[in-house]
């Protein structure tokens, strides 16, 4: 295994799949000159090693670069590419979601719309809620977009490669914090399938469901609630759509209790559609009421305190998941 951050591992993936299939390349934003050009971004050194041809800057443009990756993957080719943060995603919807999204289903399926597109997402890095605001949600509404969310260096690199191997558009976000966090990271080539949780702590008192970087503070939680003989399950989604039901309801099924714990505001989150598919399909197994943990319904503060406040930690989890047990 190595040891490398979440932003070496998509760079690890991108650089595989580029050498692997030549109709791959890469778009946006200072990919590869500008602000990229630090080491510790995804897209360093692609510039040299593939070429102008593969790895192009695009103008300061989202609806330019979103129209470029639905034109390129009609006629063919595997684009991926970054709309540099999340809420930035608004100005490119019109092509992503009223087109790509619908192309293949528009063929009947007889054609395929392979594209990728990478976004920053997350607070915690001082960034200000133009940059920081998490929209997953708005994501998963959106039919014939695959969206994906990895919480681990490991996860990041086998859930991209088959991402861009993907015959639909596929939504791939990577929280900005976890860029810097280290992980193993096997060595030897694989892939991870689309649509496939993974329970990442086994447990028996209380199932706790979560994604990207609410991952790690899951993990604090509960080394903290195992010290007090509480037992927490934690089911790893890295996928939102499609979603893997099965992995969620056979947690819920054992444990009897259900947290949800995300990153976006509460309203209208993500973590609502879990709480609904469990109160359908897993109600009879439910101990007590489905308990969700997320940031009030503001926008992400500036202020570093506040900023703190906004981001949902360990402490609150483990608050929260006493109450219930």
């Amino acid at each position: 295994m190595l040891q490398i951050t979440m932003g070496e591992a998509v760079k690890q993936a991108l650089q595989e799949e580029m050498r692997r299939d030549e109709q791959v390349f890469v778009a946006g934003e200072g990919v590869g000159v500008g602000i990229h050009s630090n080491p510790k971004f995804p897209t360093f050194g692609l510039l040299e090693e593939f070429g102008h041809r593969r790895v192009k800057d695009t103008p300061v443009s989202e609806a330019a670069i979103a129209g470029l990756a639905v034109g390129a993957s009609v006629m063919g080719l595997r684009p991926v590419v970054e709309i540099m943060f999340n809420p930035f995603f608004t100005i490119a919807s019109d092509q992503i979601v009223n087109h790509a999204a619908k192309l293949r289903y528009l063929s009947g399926g007889k054609s395929q719309f392979p594209l990728v597109v990478r976004m920053k997402s997350g607070a915690g890095i001082g960034a200000g809620c133009q940059h920081s605001h998490n929209l997953e949600a708005w994501l998963a509404h959106c039919p014939g977009l695959k969206v994906v969310m990895p919480g681990t260096p490991a996860d990041a690199k086998g859930l991209l490669k088959s991402a861009i191997r993907e015959d639909n558009p596929v939504i791939f976000i990577e929280d900005m914090v976890l860029y810097f966090v280290p992980g193993p990271v096997p060595e030897e080539e694989y892939t991870i399938p689309i649509g496939l949780a993974e329970v990442k702590k086994p447990g028996r008192d209380v199932t706790l469901v979560t994604w990207s970087k609410m991952l790690g503070v899951a993990f604090k939680a509960a080394g903290q609630l195992e010290k007090e003989g509480i037992s927490v399950e934690i089911v790893d989604l890295r996928t939102l759509v499609p979603l893997d039901e099965e992995t969620i309801l056979k947690s819920v099924a054992k444990t009897g209790c259900l947290v949800v714990l995300h990153e976006a505001t509460r309203t209208g989150g993500f973590g609502a559609e879990i709480a609904a598919l469990v109160a359908e399909k897993a109600f009879m197994h439910l101990k007590a009421p489905v308990k969700r943990i997320a940031p009030p319904d503001i926008p992400v503060p500036y202020s570093k305190p506040l900023e703190q406040f906004y981001i949902p930690n360990e402490n609150t989890v483990v608050e929260v998941i006493k109450d219930m047990v």
